[in-house]
């Protein structure tokens, strides 16, 4: 039988009720068989997820101050999931540990993994599936990245002899044997985790949207969905500030070929958007592109030297008085006596001025420039390179609204074409490009 790991996020889990579709959702099909949960998220626009509960508890604890309120509030919210799912089941030797842990202050990383923890505990007893503490197969090296030999022999083993298992998301265990969480969102990193472990056939991400749109809803009105998109199109996606996958939950999934399909537990009938290896057979879009995304706040350091082609190590120098300062760069388009550097404004940090200086130092420019207030947007798809007139198209719709472009820069593979405009024209180019290339052709 093929074997699915199925991880649902906070708003999947807020109540009962959404725990319930969650379970309804798992029972549908035997092949999932491994659960990984989050912790309880927002029930409401003005609720508190359940990891910020604890945050804030045992900044009481750290604090020397009487968390119980803090605690017991918490607990009031696990105990009405449990009451709403008609279950015998306490948490009370549980939080009752906690509490204990809080008071000899065990760290933040376990507090915040305790929601998951609770959680995992109450969705187990629910299935009637065995419960694995994360802690126990997911190991981190010293420096704090996962220890993958480790973490897979172990998980790997743990889980052959179970048919089925809840793994709480979020956390592991460090090299100091104590508890430690990933990054926010990380639990979509373990239910990665578990699904290369186990080799299965799929990875279903459960969450509270139909699948990865084709732009940010924010921006455009009712954006389509895209029904299928490769892993690197979607780094490159999540890269320029797209987000419904934590980015490194992409990995361990992608080594073993394993395909992610984005699904809405609230509309569990809806195909979502399945999340292919690079070299897939599956058609492509039903448009051109795949997917836009961008992000502001950037800077464009432009610099002009008449013969700058001749000069040896131009750029080279350029990028030195950048690397001396840890500043990344983003992108460099260049011409026979031009080039430009687009920096995250971030990282500047009131450095403007000495960097300015640093680079007519090193290359004595006839003259350069800074501009601020730049905003890059990212137009990606496999489709891109199969067709013609694609950049084209992107000036086309631009220049209709009237929208000036910065720059322009197309990576060798024709994946992505990134066009640099002001902050102000930002939003309105995204639309302009989205009507362009979905809404002229739907």
């Amino acid at each position: 039988m093929a074997t699915k790991v199925v991880k649902f996020g906070g708003s999947s889990l807020a109540d009962a009720k959404q725990i319930q579709k969650a379970a309804a959702i798992i029972k549908a099909d035997p092949e999932r068989r491994y659960v990984v949960p989050s912790a309880p998220g927002k029930r409401f626009s003005d609720d508190i997820k359940v990891t910020d509960m604890l945050y804030t508890c045992y900044d009481l604890a750290e604090q020397g101050l009487d968390f119980s309120d803090a605690l017991d509030a918490i607990q009031a919210r696990y105990n009405d999931i449990i009451s709403g799912l008609g279950m015998d089941f306490s948490l009370q030797a549980e939080f009752s540990e906690i509490a204990e842990n809080f008071k000899k202050r065990a760290g933040k990383d376990y507090a915040a993994s305790r929601g998951e923890y609770l959680n995992g505990k109450v969705i187990a007893a629910y299935l009637g599936f065995p419960f694995v503490d994360a802690a126990e197969v997911i190991f981190f090296q010293p420096d704090g990245s996962l220890n993958d030999e480790k973490t897979e022999k172990v998980l790997r083993e743990r889980l052959s002899v179970l048919e089925n298992a809840v793994i709480p998301g979020f956390y592991g265990c460090g090299a100091d044997g104590y508890v430690k969480t990933f990054s926010r969102g990380g639990s979509d990193v373990t239910g990665s985790i578990v699904a290369g472990a186990v080799k299965a056939s799929l990875y279903e991400n459960w969450t509270d949207v139909s699948g990865f749109l084709v732009a940010d809803p924010r921006i455009v009105d009712d954006p389509a969905v895209i029904r299928t998109i490769t892993y690197t199109e979607l780094r490159e996606l999540s890269y320029m500030g797209a987000s419904v996958l934590h980015e490194a939950a992409i990995f361990p999934v992608r080594s073993a070929g394993i395909p992610i399909n984005i699904r809405n537990t609230n509309a569990p009938d809806e195909p979502g958007t399945m999340i292919v290896p690079d070299s897939t057979d599956e058609e492509l879009s039903a448009y051109t592109i795949t997917g836009i995304a961008g992000k502001k706040d950037f800077t464009s350091i432009n610099i002009h030297k008449d013969l700058m082609n001749s000069q040896i190590g131009f750029c080279r120098d350029v990028l030195n008085v950048l690397s001396e300062h840890q500043i990344p760069l983003e992108h460099m388009p260049s011409s026979i006596d031009s080039m430009t550097v687009i920096v995250d404004s971030a990282h500047l940090n009131g450095l403007e001025d000495e960097i300015r200086t640093e680079i007519i130092k090193a290359v004595q420019p006839d003259s350069i420039e800074t501009e601020d207030g730049i905003a890059l947007i990212a137009v990606v798809g496999r489709g891109m390179c199969r067709t013609r007139g694609v950049a084209a198209r992107i000036f086309a719709a631009l220049a209709h609204a009237h929208i000036n472009v910065r720059m322009i820069d197309q990576g060798s593979s024709e994946l992505n074409v990134i066009v640099a405009v002001k902050e102000t024209d930002f939003e309105q180019a995204i639309r302009c490009i989205y009507e362009m290339f979905v809404n002229s052709v739907a």
